[in-house]
């Protein structure tokens, strides 16, 4: 079962709406603007999506850690097994299906996204995989972006092909174009990162929304890069996936995903004889959900924080005469896109790259990084409160072709780093300036002193 038919036709018209108010509120926008204040800030949608007070009035909400739960009644049970009642009148079956504190999660990132629903799953990449597997059968096609995380490439090249006969095109969703001329009579998705992993492109989202809609596709982004900064589906994406093992989570302890989108999508997957999520089983422990159900309050200070770092960073580096990659330089292609997308007051993110050219000479640096300077850790994964660095192309991009990896951009020596916000921020630009130096990658200060 596939969120079709009405349920998606009508979503679809209301995500055109809101794309074409959007387009207006540019036109009237100053292009060099900090931000579009059309929409506000997502942060008092989470205040709304307050669960209340848990068990015994604790001021968190309690785990339901049950896999399976009574039924007072039996006829009951016959109801909720057709679907005529179900965890919205506040009965459960099995915690593969719905679970309360799962289903609390979800709420909350349904306000962060501002989608009508959303259910949360044990990984990013199940998160995606399922909603593949929901929107499209045997012999369908998808659209995607050929800057993508190196496991989401994987999914869509090599194994849905092998496995389910789904088949991807890959193209710059830079080109409009080249993405109309790629979608077909069976294409059903066109999937994008908000902002690309590991070069930090960003896609018009908009624009692809509205020309995935006219086409009759489901624009699938993923927002994992950007949370707060950018709402996708406030800019016409039909659904919105998340790794929230990064940002979201925050303290690199958890592994978790979710899928945000329309109400009928996510009850879709969650049906007891047709969902994707309820019968591959990519189920999130309640545990999980309630430590990362404490930590989205302070999402937004953590966003504000490393937004504030990168973009210096960034700007010192450049100054320094080094490959930075960072949108938030206005040197950046996707600089002004991304200023008119952003939501205000989050800045342009933490992500930022650093091109070396060799493998060899970005080793050094993120060794010299590590064990000298001690200004962070060489680490896959992001969002983190210190500092992650990687060489995309010898780890998480490892497994695209040479080929692909130029057309991406991915040199061998391109550092990934998600900037972190330990330390004071001078204390980190020393010790970031010292490798710099000691490596000889850029020139001694001179000396003002005779």
């Amino acid at each position: 079962m596939s969120a079709s038919g009405n349920g998606e036709a009508k979503h679809g018209v209301a995500c055109k709406r809101g794309l074409e108010d959007r387009a207006d509120n540019m036109e009237d926008s100053d292009h060099n603007s900090p931000a579009i204040k059309k929409f506000p800030d997502p942060v008092q949608s989470l205040a709304n999506a307050h669960p209340g007070l848990g068990q015994h009035g604790g001021v968190n909400p309690a785990i339901e850690a049950s896999s399976t739960f009574a039924i007072m009644e039996p006829q009951t049970l016959n109801k909720l097994f057709s679907g005529e009642l179900g965890a919205e009148h506040g009965l459960y079956i099995y915690s593969r299906h719905f679970n309360p504190t799962v289903l609390s999660l979800g709420r909350k990132m349904a306000a962060l996204e501002d989608t009508e629903a959303a259910y949360c799953t044990a990984s990013g990449m199940s998160a995606i995989a399922a909603v593949m597997l929901q929107l499209c059968s045997s012999g369908d096609h998808i659209v995607a972006s050929n800057r993508l995380y190196g496991g989401t490439h994987a999914l869509l090249a090599h194994f849905l092909p092998r496995t389910c006969n789904i088949r991807t095109t890959f193209v710059d969703v830079d080109d409009m174009e080249a993405v109309g001329a790629a979608i077909a009579p069976n294409s059903k998705v066109l999937y994008f990162e908000s902002i690309s992993n590991p070069r930090l492109s960003v896609a018009n989202i908009p624009a692809l929304a509205h020309l995935a809609h006219s086409r009759g596709l489901t624009a699938v982004v993923d927002n994992t890069f950007a949370p707060l900064l950018l709402s996708p589906a406030r800019l016409g994406a039909d659904v919105v996936v998340h790794s929230l093992s990064k940002y979201i989570s925050g303290a690199g302890d958890i592994i978790a995903g979710a899928v945000c989108g329309p109400a009928e999508l996510i009850s879709a997957m969650m049906d007891l004889h047709h969902g994707a999520l309820m019968l591959l089983g990519p189920t999130m422990d309640p545990h999980v959900a309630f430590q990362v159900g404490l930590r989205i309050p302070h999402l937004s200070i953590r966003m504000k924080e490393f937004g504030i770092r990168a973009l210096l960073y960034a700007k010192r580096l450049k100054k320094l005469g080094l490959k930075v990659i960072y949108p938030g330089l206005e040197d950046h292609p996707h600089y002004a896109l991304m200023t008119k997308l952003l939501n205000d007051g989050y800045g342009y993110g933490g992500m930022m790259c650093l091109d070396l050219d060799t493998k060899d000479r970005a080793q050094d640096f993120m060794r010299y990084l590590q064990t000298v300077a001690h200004f962070g850790w060489v680490a896959v994964s992001l969002g983190y409160h210190d500092t992650l660095m990687s060489c995309s192309a010898s780890s998480t991009s490892a497994g695209l072709t040479d080929e692909e990896k130029a057309v991406q951009g991915i040199s061998p020596g391109l550092v990934r780093m998600s900037i972190g916000f330990t330390g004071s921020t001078e204390q980190r630009w020393g010790q970031l300036l010292d490798a710099l130096i000691a490596l000889k990658l850029v020139p001694p200060p001179v000396s003002n002193v005779r």
